[in-house]
């Protein structure tokens, strides 16, 4: 593997039981503004994205009962669900991950609006890190796009 770092953090996801009940802490105590509410694509949880000087929060609420979501909220509780790290040539790099080792799971590359990869936590220390190619939930440039370091 390279020393390369793979991507730039881009967000966290929060599972909550409740956004409306999460949004008062995000909100009041942290100042986070929120950006939107909506429903994920597949229908399985609700999503807020939050703003904190252009640092993104997600608040992910089940809506499918027996999903994933809803059977992680009951395994571990309300907490860090996953990291995003903006990930260019993802393809590539989880390519080099796999043969590293690494487990990677979750490989969406056919959909050009939402390219992205997990590496499992059984790989990344108990952390569910997600590497995304597309843009980010602030709709945020990516980095090696807008040319920022």
């Amino acid at each position: 593997m390279s020393n390369e770092p793979i991507g730039r953090f881009d967000h966290i996801g929060i599972a909550v039981h409740s956004i409306e009940k999460a949004l008062p802490f995000f909100e009041g105590a942290l100042g986070a503004r929120l950006r939107r509410i909506g429903d994920s694509a597949g229908g399985d949880f609700r999503v807020a994205i939050l703003d904190l000087h252009d640092f993104c929060i997600e608040l992910l609420e089940p809506i499918d009962p027996n999903g994933f979501l809803a059977r992680h909220l009951q395994r571990r509780g309300e907490g860090v669900h996953h990291i995003t790290l903006q990930t260019p040539d993802l393809e590539k790099k989880t390519l080099a991950l796999e043969t590293g080792g690494v487990r990677v799971v979750d490989k969406h590359f056919d959909d050009p609006e939402n390219i992205d990869a997990f590496i499992s936590p059984k790989s990344a220390h108990g952390v569910l890190i997600q590497l995304g190619q597309t843009l980010g939930p602030l709709n945020n440039p990516p980095y090696w796009q807008s040319g920022s370091p």
